[in-house]
């Protein structure tokens, strides 16, 4: 998860919201990082993990993930929740919870609904109070800045 919030902080150094996201293999390998960037990618699909899972799958050659552990700094929403289950995502990590737009446990609970052809396994909270800090000081800023 640090490495998670590092590219959290990448984000935030570009005025992206700071969301950031890694995928390890089962030895814990890192093969993809990456950080939000629908703005400078002009793309909103660009979530860190869509940007993630893309970068995996084109290292590894396949668009299915098994084996693999995702660590997010925030609760993933509806689209991410998807990719995941597409690309057959073993483990799923977060750090904080998303009210507005969460899709695990917080606006949605879509693994709950039991009909998804794959489920990752889901651990909630890790380094939950650093990623919530991330965000609070990206838009505390942008706020004194009237953005």
């Amino acid at each position: 998860m640090q490495q998670a919030l590092g590219q959290a902080q990448i984000a935030a150094d570009k005025d992206e919201v700071p969301v950031g996201a890694v995928l390890v293999d089962a030895d814990g390998n890192l093969i993809a990082a990456g950080h939000n960037q629908p703005i400078s990618a002009c793309d909103p699909s660009a979530h860190a993990e869509m940007v993630v899972l893309r970068a995996a799958a084109q290292k590894l050659g396949n668009y299915r993930l098994p084996d693999t552990t995702l660590y997010v700094t925030l609760e993933p929403c509806t689209m991410c929740v998807g990719a995941m289950v597409h690309a057959r995502v073993g483990r799923l990590v977060y750090g904080a919870a998303e009210p507005k737009t969460g899709a695990i446990e917080s606006a949605q609970r879509l693994f709950e609904t039991a009909k998804f052809n794959h489920q990752p396994q889901v651990e909630a909270g890790v380094l939950a109070d650093e990623c919530s800090a991330v965000l609070t000081r990206f838009f505390e800023n942008k706020r004194a800045l009237g953005k």
